[in-house]
């Protein structure tokens, strides 16, 4: 659309730069070039392309082109007056062949309809205040000063000093020289003189004395007598473009400047673009929170969270507490502000808080605990308003706060860099949680794997009443977790038995890896064009999740892969007769993940180990390196992550579960892995009988091992040679080659959950909780009223 009418003013534009740019001396010769160029073929064709323009409209521009015969809205009450007559006036003399050609290429006599009426008001831009009046002005202003700056640089041609001294001054074409501001030269050329595009020509000169002499030099070159020379004329003119520029180069400026206070001054009045939510918006609107009210639903509900019921009855009763508070306030209860979940990565703390927002019924505000921290000094308490104010627009509702570690941390007395910033946020928050201007209706969810470094202030009752612990899930809670992520796969085994399987074959693992399991035995099937999931996709899952992923390509020479095979056969052989040690399921090879092979165990669903139950532990990891001293009495560097575990292994014995004789039945604690550790918490003394001892407990590890592999060497050497054969066994195959195992062992779901109470996890609510997210209605009606709602319903 702008295109259009660009053209029709550009095709004008031509016209009468064609009309203008004659330098005529007399009148009666511009009015035969204007009649002469203003013809059917330029003013006609102009007029017929408007007149195309007003009678098709692009849809949108309706409002601003108004239709004949039909009277403006505030008008409409009105009658139509009498019609009249058309009067016939004649147009004035001056004008007449020029309106003759108009009415002639319009359609009949109808005239174009060149009446503008924007907006409803008697301006012809209607409401100032108009959004759409203010972009139609700043349109029409832009393509003004486009089409201004497009005339004024169509007039003006730069050609370079020896292009005038051939092509004009050799010539003679040259009348004068204007030397203008002392920087450039326009050049004016005799009456009558053709110069493409009808432009002026100008030229740029370094200094007037060098021109001159120059100018000079040339027309004595051209024999030109100095009576003859060109006239020199010296001007000072106001350059348009020049002003331009330097007014832009401080209007432009000023103006983002004032429309950055003007914004700033409304966010922090609370009316800034689009409504700050709690006014606290700032420059930029950093100050604004990045909480988001959860609307829509996204698609997770309480039925997909397994394996931490006692958590998940916790947050259900929170809604509670909100849809029918009465149920609490009868006995005098007051709703808890706040509730943390903690515990390890994976186990469902953040989906539990998606479950919430699914099937709450209340408004749910999610944010980011990162999301508080910025470069700019202030921005994180200002959020913290913010969040808290739109929170209280929402009462009840239920703010979540993700990863609160992030802002939450431990204050200290080092305020350097960021920490005084983090500080600041944290005290905004505990004041928002709990202070002077707290109000009921919000309950305050949070979600962290360090409790351990949150700020005990953030963590007290009144702000945080309740910690809920999201553990890892035991064996029933696995096969409960296995359920619901087995519903949406493809496979003929039956799921029920299916998630019993695996549940008992991945013990340790949480609800993240659970889910990782399932999805990758949906992969491994589909890349092998399978049309259903078979029970060995769910074991190479396994595999995959546990030992990494298998390198069939890696290539080993065979003096390696023989080491590798003994290195792997003591490790089985060693816990295949060690009594406290896990059983073994399958042991290979053929290199995954870091590692050259790998053996996978069946550990027991325990919470509390013995000293024997450790020390077992320790000798099968170091089978490996028996093995290897065994058989080819060299050691090689493939038992590192074996050391590693049992080095481990020791010194929590002597410094964590206080298991030795000389420290005694003292628990020192253990740094976390890349945590600093500047000082111990014990003296240099004990620190050399620490390591001391640990040294001894693994020696006599070593020692035990080293008998009992001597003792059953040729088993080794069996399991080893199988290894080298078959690359990879499985249990049958170690009964096979050893005989069954002398010690009972569990391997099943039910030897697993047998003494429990219960096959499946129980997932019963509370009484109080049945109803949990729908409102109760109430129950102070008389019998009569019931009856009568009763048989309305009915």
């Amino acid at each position: 659309m702008s295109f259009r009418y660009i053209s029709v003013v550009r095709r004008g534009e031509r016209l009468l730069q064609r009309v203008a740019s004659r330098n005529c001396s007399s009148h009666e010769r511009s009015l035969q070039l204007l009649s002469r160029y203003a013809g059917q073929d330029s003013v006609g064709s102009i007029v017929r392309r408007w007149t195309i323009l007003r009678k098709n409209l692009p849809k949108g521009f309706e409002k601003f082109f108004p239709k004949q015969g039909k009277p403006p809205a505030e008008n409409a009450a009105r009658p139509p007056p009498p019609k009249e007559a058309p009067k016939t006036e004649p147009p004035p003399s001056s004008r007449s062949s020029g309106r003759q050609r108009e009415s002639s290429f319009g359609q009949g006599d109808k005239k174009p309809d060149f009446n503008f009426n924007f907006g409803k008001g008697r301006s012809p831009f209607g409401d100032p205040n108009d959004p759409n009046t203010k972009m139609l002005i700043g349109l029409i202003t832009g393509v003004g000063i486009v089409g201004l700056i497009g005339l004024y640089q169509t007039q003006y041609k730069e050609i370079t000093y020896k292009d005038f001294v051939q092509a004009y001054l050799s010539r003679g074409n040259v009348e004068r020289l204007e030397v203008v501001n002392k920087k450039w030269v326009r050049v004016k050329l005799l009456p009558g003189t053709q110069v493409d595009g009808s432009s002026v020509l100008w030229f740029n000169i370094g200094s007037v004395e060098a021109f001159e002499r120059s100018l000079e030099n040339a027309q004595l070159e051209m024999n030109i007598e100095p009576a003859n020379f060109v006239n020199v004329i010296y001007k000072t003119e106001t350059e348009m473009a020049a002003m331009v520029y330097s007014a832009l180069n401080i209007l432009l400026p000023l103006a983002v400047i004032i429309w950055l206070f003007r914004r700033s001054a409304n966010m922090f009045q609370g009316g800034g673009r689009g409504g700050s939510r709690g006014g606290g918006g700032g420059i930029f609107g950093f100050g604004q929170s990045t909480a988001k009210i959860i609307k829509e639903d996204i698609g997770v509900k309480f039925r997909d969270v397994a394996g931490c019921e006692e958590a998940k009855v916790e947050i259900m009763e929170f809604v509670n507490f909100l849809k029918n508070p009465q149920q609490y306030i009868d006995l005098g209860a007051k709703i808890p502000k706040g509730a943390i979940l903690t515990g390890p990565p994976g186990t469902g703390k953040t989906l539990l808080a998606k479950a919430t927002a699914g099937e709450a019924n209340v408004p749910f505000i999610t944010v980011s605990g990162s999301e508080f921290l910025e470069m700019f000094v202030g921005v994180g308490p200002s959020r913290v308003r913010d969040m808290f104010a739109t929170a209280r627009k929402n009462a009840p509702c239920i703010l979540f706060i993700d990863e609160i570690d992030a802002v939450g941390r431990k204050r200290g007395g080092r305020n350097f860099g960021g920490q005084s910033e983090q500080e600041n946020t944290l005290n905004q928050l505990l004041v928002e949680m709990d202070g002077f201007n707290t109000q009921s209706g919000v309950v305050v969810l949070a979600a962290t794997n360090r409790v351990d470094i949150l700020d005990p202030a953030l963590l007290r009752p009144g702000r945080f009443d309740r910690q809920i612990y999201v553990p890892s899930p035991d064996i029933k809670g696995r096969a409960s977790i296995f359920k619901v992520h087995l519903k949406p796969l493809k496979t003929d085994v039956n799921k029920e038995e299916l998630a019993k399987k695996m549940a008992a074959l991945t013990p340790g693992f949480s609800g993240a890896d659970i889910a990782n399991v399932c999805n990758e035995a949906a992969l491994i099937a589909a890349r092998d064009l399978n049309t259903s999931i078979q029970m060995h996709h769910f074991e190479q899952a396994i595999e995959r999740v546990v030992a990494g992923l298998e390198k069939k390509t890696q290539v080993l020479q065979p003096e390696e892969k023989k080491t590798v095979a003994y290195h792997e056969a003591g490790h089985a052989v060693a816990g295949w007769f060690l009594e406290h040690a896990d059983p073994l399921l399958k042991v290979s090879i053929i290199p995954r993940g870091k590692g050259l092979g790998y053996a996978q165990y069946l550990p027991k669903e325990q919470f509390l180990y013995t000293k024997e139950q450790l020390l077992d532990r320790m000798c099968m990891t170091l089978g490996g390196r028996c093995a290897e001293q065994i058989f080819f009495n060299r050691i090689t560097t493939g038992a590192q992550d074996d050391l590693k575990k049992v080095t481990q292994n020791a010194y929590a014995q002597v410094v964590h579960f206080g298991m030795n004789e000389k420290v005694g039945n003292l628990s020192f604690e253990l740094p976390q892995q890349g945590e600093l550790v500047f000082d111990k918490p014990y003296s240099e003394q004990t620190a050399q009988l620490i390591d001391q001892e640990v040294r001894e407990i693994v020696k006599e590890a070593y020692d035990r091992t080293i008998a009992l592999l001597t003792q059953h060497k040729s088993d080794v050497e069996k399991v080893a040679l199988r290894l080298l054969e078959k690359e990879k066994l499985d249990k049958e195959d170690m009964v096979e080659l050893l005989g069954k195992r002398p010690f009972a062992e569990k391997s099943t779901y039910e030897e697993f959950v047998e003494g429990t109470g219960s096959m499946e996890e129980d997932t019963t609510l509370p009484k109080g909780l049945e109803s949990w997210n729908k409102e109760r209605e109430s129950s102070e009606g008389s019998p009569t009223d019931g009856d009568e709602k009763a048989k309305a319903t009915s």
